[in-house]
Formats: structure tokens, C-alpha cells, sequence
């Protein structure tokens, strides 16, 4: 036990509890079937990435649930890993190949995957040791990389299982893609921009109307060459008669159908649509419809291809834009343009405009959809807030296909081998397993590597061992899963949540087509879902380099402590809502570290620190004979806040959990407790009770706060002496003892023949109400509150039996040592305020050196009296009237009569001294 330093310094603390808990263990994770397993595995963030405040936010909640259960007595584990991120990954390698004038293709497949993995395990990972920082619980020996040996055959085996069981396809259709990464992208990786763009519209001759036209709006003229048909609507009166008739094509010149279409917009421009099968989803929908021709006139690169005409032949897209509408203007055809705002698609990673592409991918058929249903609907799977479970089943009732390829080397390679020489869109010329053929040599793999949430959609049993667990991991695998929460973001809601439910009700258990609800129970991946808002800045826009909004986490812990900056971030994080990041707000985080410190402090200072290791030995140095209203009201409203607490965690609502804890902390304890008890101090017959309750109040508080703030109260538990000496017993840390709840408190109290008054409550309640609207009477008045003055008071008899029994108390707390009287009658001109206890007064002359008040007054007077012979005289003169503009005038007696009220104040005033 150590004394508490007069200033809390985070670095001092921190650094030195984390490294502890490491070297003892303290996170390390124990399959024990005697305990109830509590287990999360962490949203794997990516291999390159670094801290931001989302992670902050993230983790911290993590963190709390995790140090909640080693309290409650659970079996814990917090599994970490890092994704390995294909495609940024890939895009960092290659960019630093450019600047060695050197493309991926120069160094070959092994060459630049072993680039990659050096690159990786050099600089990768370093947000897990940034999140240390924070101070997460997580078992780092069972760290788990993506693209570990064991992760990936688990990857493989489960891509040979979907592709046995029908799942699996390959096949051409419309995928996003970037020209820059010439890959294929996930929505997830696509970033929807506004753009200011115009709509371009163009004249097509009815070629068997000549003379006549139909007119279309684009915002894409270079895809024009694509061009296969054009549609309008069935029931458009105005076109409906061309259905079946052709236009001609500006260029290459061909004829192209009219074609009659639902999907068409009638109010949309001019009602008519290009259609360019090859570079629009929809058009691509409506061209399998109609049967219509396929032309794809991009590169994928961007650039334009032989089908494009051999003026545009190699022109990028956007250069090409420019060259066609000048071209459609010379041919008279281009009518004109106007601007257009709409959202576009660009690469998140290379920052490219995205290009609708069709493509030959391995493409995914959801399995277990309607059983992923029914985990969230049957509540086997309970989200929160419930809200999100909306979004979730209208996503599952719309799902499309996946593409799972990508035209990458960083990831897991597809394990499909085609046979040399022959047709590779034969299935019977492959070979699809995960250790490959016999005979390499006969064959070829596949180039694609998977899409990087066909390896995260694995994570919650995968990481334990999935397919082909050893015994022991077996053991693990049954023990730690179905996990217990997941934490994570509603922007991911589809692309990984929904996701690895699906693979978990079809890989865990045998195969099967369908799954009754026991069974689904027994599969899902983990039981509630916990959706964190999303961190935005004062003015509601998300945080991003680009904006220059976003701070560094790294920075404001060096500035406010980790403790202070999750503390802050959570009291303004409302359940699975955004969350407006204010600097102010973490700051307050720091300030309420600042209070508990101080308040511990305060403790240690004020008397003996006992052997206060156990709850029962604190209780045993109460004595209830000498209680009064606030020894019960802090212990009943401890009892309360216990309660709260374990009840807010329980439903995931962190920030009444903060807000709990704050008011009990700073308003009932701090404010009010710790102030009366400096006179409990000062006598014998009440000190060492205080302390006892005190140290009773502090442990529960260190406890109930530990989750939230595990560095400064692991050093408060050691200081204040609740914690025996030695690191081998099991409570030495604070993480492994329980906080308990009311009802075990009350308990503790009763076996020790403790009875507490829930009356205390409100009585204390109207205490402090009748010393805060002292206080403010005082502070309306400009007199600090530990001014001395006079109060009187008028109440009834009993209010007046209650205010004279804790007069002394009362008379310290509102700064009445002039006095706290009873009266008949309220005194002349008092200032007043009603309270529960009776209208107070307050005796301002109590307050008042009246020989230095009458002096000031007396000179106040004069000074308005020379005012008021100024402006008389002004205004008795004809020649100011009539020369002086009337609003000066106006200025003069408007100042003559508010001069003359003060000075009848200040003579009252005066009077009455």
C-alpha cells in the first residue's frame, strides 16, 4: 500500500498496470466446465490499419462486457485477430512498387506475396498494439491472422464444401469493378459520392421514320458504343406505337430495337433509356429480358476497346466522354446538356470511379437464409437496439448472389485447378479441393483469391479450430461457442453479421437442408448482437481524414489518459445511436478520474487505512447505533446504483450504466456525503464509522467502475488497501472480484444485524434540496457559499422540529453561521425561496460591513446626483434643443429618467442601512 500521489498522472499508471496483467496472466483464457463461459471474438480490424476513434468506441465496449464477466465469476474470453485485408493490403505493396518503377507482374506471384507477408509482418498489426493502449483484456497468445496456416485451410474447406453441396458457381454477370486494383469489389468497398455531373441528351433517328427522332438523357456518353436497344415504357401513349420499330445507333452506326419496358421511369428525363447491357446492372437486367445483345466497350483498365470504333480506340473513359459529345454535336444529334447531380461509386481503396462491368467471378448462393431468418425473428439471436433485426430480414429477403472472387494475389487463393489444354467453363476440366491434385504439373490454378468476407464470415468458429479441431480445440470449440455478444457497427450489418450466421448454421454440425429451432439454437455464432453508433463530429458528418474532423485517439490518451477518454466517449454514446465527438466531453472523462483520485485521496488522508480486503470485514467496523439519515440514504442509494448497474449492462445500455455511476459518484458521495462528513470527522464518537462507510462506498464504486476505467481504479484497489499483498491470490487484481448487486449488499448488512431506512432516502433528498436552493439564493446575491450570513425561516411545526434537530449541520452546509432562524414574520424586503422544509430568507445585511456600505452608497449618490444636473441643464437649454438631432435629445432624457430611478434605489438602500 502506497500513498496516493497529490496529482493523477495516467502514464505512471497505466503502463505499468497493463504490463502486470500480462505477466500474470490476467486475460488469459480457461476452458473450466464447473463456470458459465462468456466469450467475444474481436471484429478483426485490418492488418494495415491504425487506431481511430470508432475502434475506441468499439473496443471499449468490448472491453466492458469482458471485464464485467471476469467479475461476475465467468469463464472469459476475448479472442483477438487482424484481417488481412486483400485489396489494401495489395494497393499498399503496389504502390510501393511504383516508386521502384516496378509493377507486381515484374516480381511474379511468390515473389510479391512474400513482399506482402514481409511488409505485413513488419508494419501489420501495430493497431493491436496501439489497442493495448486502451487497455483491452484480450488473450494475446491466441492471436489469429487471416492468412495463419490454420485460418486459411479452414477458408478452403469451406469454399469445397459450398461448391459439393451446390452452393458454389461460376459464371459471367454484372460486378462492381476498379480500373485502377483491376478487380471486382464488394458493395462494402464501394463509397457513394455526390457528384456534380450533367445529363447529356442525345437524338436517335427511328430508322423507319427517318426524319424523325427519339431523345434520351445519359450521363455516360462514352458507353453509347454499347448500345443494343432502346426502351420506353409499355403504357408511355407517347411511344408506346414504336414498340417493335428500330433506332439507328450514332456510332458504329447500327440499327438497335425499341423495346417495351416496365422498369423504364416515364417521369424520368424524357421517358426513353439507352440500354448498354455491359455497363449498367439494370440495363443488363432488362437486356436478358429482351434478349439483346451484349457489347462491352471497356478495358478493364478503363480505357476504350476495339468495340468502341477505332476513333476512340484506347482513349480513356473520361477522355472519351469529351471526344463523343463533340463528335454527337458535329452530327447535329447532341441537343444539349444540363447539370445533373447524382451519387457515384468509386473504389474506398484506390479512389477511382467504379465501372458496373460484366465479368466471368465465382459467384455464392446464400445457404441457410430462411433458417437466418427465423435466429433473429425466433429471438435465438436477439440484436440490439431491436430495430436493426428490420433491416437485417429486409436484406435477407432481397439477397442476390455473391461474388466471392476477386483479380488480386494478397488473400486465399481459389483452390480450383483446371485441367491443361482443356475448356475451363467445363466443370467436369476441374479439380476443386483444398490440397490440390496429385499431378500439379497437368494442372492450373486458379488465379482469383477469395473476397476477404468469405474468409471473415468463418470468424466465430474458425478461429477455435474449425473443420478438423485437435481434442483439446474440439473441447474449446464446444465450450467458448456460440459466442456471447458481438459488438460492432450497423454499416456491416449485411456484409459480415448476416453473414457469418449463415456459415455458422451450415458448416457447424452435419450437413443438412433444413434446421429445426433447437438446432439453430445450438449453431448461431453468437447470441446478441450489440450495434455501436457511429462516431461523428459536432456537426453530425462522419469523421474522416478528408475533413480534417477526425482526432487522433493516440493523442487525446496521451493528453486525457485512457481512463478519461473512454470514460468521456461513453457518457456521450446513447444506446446504438451516432455519437457526436466533442473534445469537451472527453475532457470531462479526465476531469471525473481527476474527482475519483482526488476523493481516494481524501480517504487515505482522513484516518486509518484498515485491512479492507473483503466486503464482510468493512461491514463488520459499521456501527449502526451512531447512524444518522445519511449513513442510511448513501448505503440504501449505494444498493440502488448496484442494481442499476448490473441492470443497464444486462440490456446493453452502456451509457445509463455511465450515468449511474456518475450520479451516485460525484452527486451522492462526492457532493454530499464526503462534505458531511467532515464534521463526522471531528468527532471521535463518528469517525471511525465514517470511515467505514466510506471505505464500504469506495470499494463498490472502484468495483462498478472497474470495466469502465481498469487502470486508475486497479491502482486505487491496491492503494486504499482493498487487495491482499500477494499477486498469487486469485483477488489480487480487481478484475476477479464481484461487484455484487443490492440485494447481496442489503444482505451483508442484515447478517450483521444492519437494518437500512429506505426513508433515509427522501429525507436526505429534502436536505439537500433546502441546502442547494440555499446556495442559489446566496449565489443570485454574489455571495460565495462560504460566506457567513443570516437566514430566517417560516414552516410548520414538524419541518421546524426536523430543521432544529440538524441545525448545526445545515447552518455548515449553507454557510449560516450568522444564524439559521425561525420567524412570525418574513423580514422587510428579504430575497426568499421555497423548499421542501419551509420559505427560507435570506438577511442580506448579514452579509454586509454597513459603514463601508453606506460610504459606497453615499458616493453612488453623488455621482447620480451630478449626472442629473448635467442632464437637466442640457434639456433646459433652448439652443441645445434646436441644434442637436433628435435622437441625441431623446438620449438625454432617456438617461435623466434612469439616473434619477437609481438614485431613489441607492436613497432607499440608504434608509434602510
Amino acid at each position: 500500500m502506497t500513498s496516493i500521489e497529490k496529482v493523477y498522472k495516467p502514464k505512471n499508471v497505466e503502463a505499468k498496470w497493463y504490463q502486470n496483467w500480462l505477466n500474470f496472466g490476467c486475460f488469459s483464457a480457461q476452458v473450466n466446465l464447473k463456470k458459465e463461459p462468456f466469450s467475444i471474438v474481436i471484429p478483426p480490424p485490418n492488418v494495415t490499419g491504425i487506431l481511430h476513434m470508432g475502434h475506441i468506441l468499439n473496443n471499449t465496449l468490448q472491453d466492458i462486457l469482458i471485464r464485467s464477466a471476469y467479475q461476475q465469476g465467468k469463464a472469459v474470453l476475448w479472442l483477438p485477430g487482424t484481417d488481412h485485408a486483400g485489396i489494401a493490403t495489395q494497393t499498399r505493396i503496389e504502390k510501393e512498387l511504383r516508386k521502384q518503377n516496378l509493377t507486381r507482374h515484374d516480381l511474379g506471384r511468390s515473389k510479391f506475396i512474400e513482399r506482402a507477408a514481409q511488409w505485413r509482418d513488419q508494419h501489420g498489426g501495430i493497431i493491436l498494439e496501439q489497442l493495448k493502449r486502451l487497455g483491452v483484456a484480450c488473450d494475446w497468445s491466441r492471436n489469429v491472422h487471416t492468412l495463419d496456416p490454420a485460418y486459411s485451410r479452414s477458408v478452403l474447406t469451406a469454399f469445397v464444401k459450398l461448391y459439393e453441396r451446390g452452393y458454389v458457381y461460376r459464371g459471367k454477370r454484372m460486378v462492381n469493378w476498379c480500373p485502377a486494383s483491376l478487380t471486382a469489389l464488394s458493395d462494402e468497398e464501394i463509397d457513394m459520392r455526390p457528384q456534380s455531373s450533367f445529363l447529356y441528351k442525345v437524338r436517335y433517328e427511328i430508322v423507319e421514320q427517318p426524319g424523325d427522332y427519339l431523345e434520351i438523357a445519359t450521363t455516360r456518353p462514352e458507353t453509347i458504343m454499347g448500345d443494343t436497344g432502346i426502351a420506353v415504357h409499355p403504357e408511355d401513349e407517347r411511344y408506346k406505337h414504336l414498340i417493335g420499330k428500330h433506332c439507328w445507333r450514332p456510332f458504329p452506326r447500327a440499327q438497335i430495337p425499341i423495346i417495351g419496358d416496365t422498369y423504364v421511369d416515364r417521369s424520368f428525363g424524357t421517358g426513353v433509356l439507352k440500354v448498354t447491357p455491359a455497363h449498367d446492372k439494370a440495363d443488363f437486367e432488362i437486356g436478358q429480358r429482351h434478349k439483346l445483345p451484349i457489347i462491352d466497350v471497356l478495358n478493364p483498365d478503363g480505357t476504350l476497346n476495339s468495340n468502341a470504333g477505332e476513333a476512340f480506340l484506347g482513349l480513356d473513359r473520361f477522355e472519351a466522354r469529351k471526344k463523343i459529345t463533340d463528335t454527337l454535336k458535329e452530327m447535329g444529334l447532341l441537343i444539349g446538356t444540363e447539370p445533373y447531380n447524382n451519387n457515384v461509386g468509386f473504389s474506398e481503396r484506390a479512389g477511382v470511379q467504379i465501372e458496373p462491368r460484366l465479368s466471368e467471378q465465382w459467384f455464392l448462393k446464400y445457404p441457410k437464409v430462411s433458417e437466418a431468418k427465423r435466429a433473429v425473428t425466433e429471438g435465438l439471436i436477439q440484436f440490439h437496439p431491436e430495430r436493426w433485426g428490420k433491416t437485417y430480414i429486409h436484406w435477407l429477403e432481397n439477397i442476390q448472389d455473391w461474388c466471392i472472387s476477386r483479380q488480386l494475389w494478397w488473400g486465399h487463393r481459389i483452390p480450383v485447378w483446371y485441367k491443361k489444354g482443356t475448356d475451363r467453363s467445363d466443370p467436369d476440366n476441374w479439380h476443386i479441393s483444398v490440397d490440390g491434385p496429385t499431378d500439379p504439373e497437368n494442372w492450373e490454378q486458379e488465379e482469383d483469391v477469395l473476397d476477404t468476407w468469405a474468409s471473415s464470415w468463418l470468424w466465430p468458429f474458425a478461429t477455435l479450430g474449425w473443420p478438423e479441431p485437435e481434442t483439446r480445440q474440439k473441447e474449446e470449440l464446444d465450450f467458448w461457442n456460440p459466442t456471447s455478444v458481438l459488438v460492432t457497427a450497423p454499416d456491416i450489418i449485411f456484409f459480415w453479421v448476416a453473414r457469418m450466421i449463415m456459415a455458422s448454421l451450415e458448416f457447424k454440425g452435419e450437413e443438412k437442408q433444413t434446421l429445426d429451432s433447437d438446432e439453430i439454437a445450438q449453431r448461431v455464432p453468437f447470441k446478441h448482437v450489440y450495434f455501436n453508433g457511429l462516431i461523428r463530429d459536432e456537426k453530425g458528418r462522419k469523421m474522416s481524414k478528408s475533413l480534417g474532423n477526425s482526432p487522433d485517439p493516440l493523442e487525446l490518451i496521451d493528453k486525457f489518459g485512457a481512463d478519461g477518454v473512454r470514460f468521456g466517449l461513453l457518457g456521450i454514446a446513447p444506446r446504438g445511436q451516432d455519437v457526436l465527438f466533442s473534445e469537451e466531453r472527453v475532457q470531462q472523462g479526465r476531469n471525473f478520474c481527476n474527482k475519483l483520485w482526488n476523493a481516494c485521496r481524501l480517504r487515505q488522508m482522513s484516518g486509518d487505512i484498515y485491512n479492507n480486503t473483503t466486503q464482510a470485514l468493512i461491514i463488520q467496523r459499521l456501527d449502526p447505533s451512531v447512524w444518522d439519515a445519511e449513513d442510511h440514504a448513501i448505503l440504501t442509494r449505494l444498493a440502488t446504483t448496484l442494481d442499476q448497474v448490473n441492470d443497464t449492462i444486462e440490456h446493453f445500455e452502456f451509457n445509463a450504466t455511465h450515468q449511474a455511476i456518475y450520479t451516485f459518484f460525484w452527486n451522492d458521495f462526492c457532493d454530499w456525503y464526503l462534505e458531511i462528513s467532515k464534521l463526522k470527522l471531528k468527532d471521535p464518537s463518528l469517525k471511525a464509522n465514517c470511515l467505514a462507510i466510506q471505505d464500504l462506498c469506495m470499494r463498490q464504486v472502484l468495483l462498478i467502475l472497474h470495466p469502465f476505467v481498469p487502470f486508475i481504479t486497479e491502482e486505487l484497489w491496491h492503494d486504499l488497501g482493498y487487495t491482499t499483498q500477494d499477486p498469487s491470490d486469485p483477488t489480487y487484481f480487481i478484475q476477479n472480484v464481484s461487484a455484487g448487486d443490492g440485494n447481496k449488499l442489503k444482505q451483508a448488512l442484515t447478517a450483521n444485524n444492519i437494518q437500512l431506512d429506505p426513508e433515509s432516502v427522501q429525507t436526505v433528498e429534502r436536505t439537500r434540496e433546502f441546502v442547494s436552493k440555499a446556495r442559489a439564493l446566496k449565489s443570485q446575491h454574489n455571495l460565495a457559499p462560504k460566506n457567513d450570513v443570516a437566514f430566517f425561516y417560516t414552516t410548520d411545526p414538524l419541518n421546524h422540529e426536523f430543521i432544529q434537530k440538524n441545525r448545526a449541520k445545515l447552518e455548515k452546509m449553507i454557510g449560516a453561521n450568522n444564524g439559521l432562524e425561525p420567524c412570525s414574520a418574513p423580514p422587510e424586503d428579504a430575497p426568499a425561496t421555497i423548499t421542501g422544509l419551509g420559505t427560507l430568507y435570506l438577511d442580506l445585511s448579514s452579509a454586509i460591513d454597513t459603514a463601508a456600505e453606506k460610504e459606497r452608497l453615499t458616493k453612488e449618490l453623488a455621482k447620480f446626483g451630478r449626472i442629473i444636473q448635467t442632464a437637466e441643464g442640457k434639456l433646459k437649454n433652448e439652443k441645445f434643443i434646436a441644434k442637436a438631432p433628435p435622437e441625441v435629445v431623446e438620449g438625454v432624457r432617456s438617461q435623466l429618467t434612469e439616473t434619477k430611478a437609481k438614485k431613489e434605489e441607492v436613497q432607499r438602500l440608504l434608509i434602510k442601512l
